[in-house]
């Protein structure tokens, strides 16, 4: 057993992507879920910006570790505005939510 050592695993997105790109009815499947993806995004960029753990985010917002995955999965669930302000602050941010006329390119 004292050989056993933690190798992680690469995870290649894009061709995750180009590969189930390749299914009927996934691009448009995923699409639709591009604002929750984009948020998932922010909320893993802004964690490891700060350098804590899902348990240390978890601890400090009053949580479990598991909440927070579940919170960080995009189209498991949908978070509440009081539950992303916690996230925010937890992570050192703030929330911004803002509201984009059609047709615009976004920020």
């Amino acid at each position: 057993m004292s050989d056993l050592k933690y190798e992680p695993v690469v995870h290649d997105h894009k061709g995750l992507l180009e590969k189930a790109g390749k299914r009927r009815g996934f691009n448009k499947a995923y699409a639709e879920l591009d604002e929750e993806y984009a948020l998932a995004k922010e909320m893993l960029a802004a964690r490891a910006r700060v350098g804590l753990s899902q348990e240390a985010v978890a601890e400090i917002m009053g949580t479990t570790k598991s909440a927070i995955s579940r919170l960080e999965a995009a189209g498991k669930h949908t978070p509440s505005l009081s539950t992303l302000k916690k996230y925010a602050h937890a992570v050192g941010c703030h929330l911004e939510i803002r509201f984009v006329p059609e047709g615009s390119s976004k920020p």
